[in-house]
């Protein structure tokens, strides 16, 4: 009998550990599916680089959303289970609708509102602000709307990671900040916490990510859709116009995006904007060894001290397996 009871605690045992295993896995799964998705983002300026002369940034940033908007759309509405799956979000009442519709202004004002910001303060200036305000904003609106209080660690690799851009975007370069510019740089960070927090809290509610995204980014094509046509869209009827818009849309638009979804599934909201941060040091690779920039000795120790801060997350994502309890501070 003894026997029998041991072999069964074993078994339990056993159970529980495979079980944790998996959500462990998971977990740094999700990390590194931000992460991916992330890198691909920070391919966006490095393929905008080689859009023809005539192309604003906001026509390329509009064209961009129209076309993979467009096709996350397609790809929600592709099978029978999928259009019923979309149904369900749709019919989810009158808060998630609104959710939804807030997302999806989110996601095509942060485009209008970057790429302004950046025209009017700078790059760098503008650069840093929006995606350094991001994840304090994400942090802020997932505590006002009951969602996981971030813990200690979120907030010291946040810090990290936003100080490293920072050190990152601006080593070696001096520029005066436009209070318009920053303004609007600080709406787009606002724009995508929007995002994040929605989509995170409908994707965790069992909605599959390529429904949700549909939505918002088929959304957000309509919206821009006006903005693009007033822009002078000529340069998408050259060959380098359509290659740099299908790259734009579909890698880092469609397969970004998914990624990014996916790993919500696990991820809590503000770890997954702070993950977010390893764009600009994709962006400064690629402009290493793409575009024949060069990198200041105080920007590499930004890179290292992005690096650094990221590392420690999706670290932190597998070594604690009782993160998926949402009383547990995020992070």
């Amino acid at each position: 009998m003894r026997d029998s009871r041991a072999g069964e605690t074993g078994q339990a045992t056993a159970r529980d550990a495979g079980g944790a295993s998996q959500h462990i896995a998971g977990r740094v799964g999700g990390a590194l599916a931000v992460l991916l998705g992330a890198s691909l983002w920070g391919s966006t300026g490095t393929a905008a680089h080689f859009a023809p002369a005539g192309a604003s940034s906001a026509s390329i940033g509009a064209a961009r959303i129209v076309l993979g908007g467009a096709v996350l759309l397609l790809i929600a509405l592709r099978t029978p289970q999928s259009r019923s799956e979309l149904g369900r979000l749709l019919r989810g009442g009158a808060t998630r609708r609104a959710m939804l519709a807030i997302a999806a202004v989110g996601v095509g004002g942060y485009q209008l509102c970057f790429f302004s910001a950046v025209r009017e303060t700078g790059v760098a200036i503008g650069t840093v602000v929006a995606i350094g305000s991001a994840p304090v904003f994400t942090g802020v609106l997932t505590l006002l709307t009951g969602g996981p209080r971030p813990g200690r660690r979120w907030v010291a690799a946040t810090a990290a990671a936003v100080a490293g851009c920072t050190v990152l975007i601006t080593g070696g370069q001096s520029a005066g900040a436009n209070p318009g510019g920053v303004g609007l740089a600080l709406a787009a960070g606002l724009c995508y916490a929007i995002y994040a927090v929605t989509a995170a809290r409908i994707i965790s509610s069992g909605i599959a990510e390529t429904e949700v995204m549909g939505v918002l980014f088929g959304g957000a094509a309509v919206l821009l859709a006006p903005v693009l046509a007033a822009s002078s869209p000529g340069w998408l009827a050259t060959g380098r116009g359509v290659a740099v818009t299908f790259y734009l849309g579909i890698v880092t638009t469609v397969i970004a995006y998914l990624l990014y979804g996916r790993g919500l599934r696990t991820v809590p909201a503000p770890v997954a904007v702070t993950l977010g941060l390893a764009e600009p040091v994709v962006a400064a690779m690629l402009g290493l060894l793409v575009l024949g920039e060069h990198l200041t000795g105080t920007a590499v120790a930004g890179l290292l001290l992005v690096g650094l801060a990221l590392a420690v997350l999706v670290v932190a994502r597998g070594g604690d397996a009782r993160g998926g309890d949402a009383r547990k501070p995020a992070g």
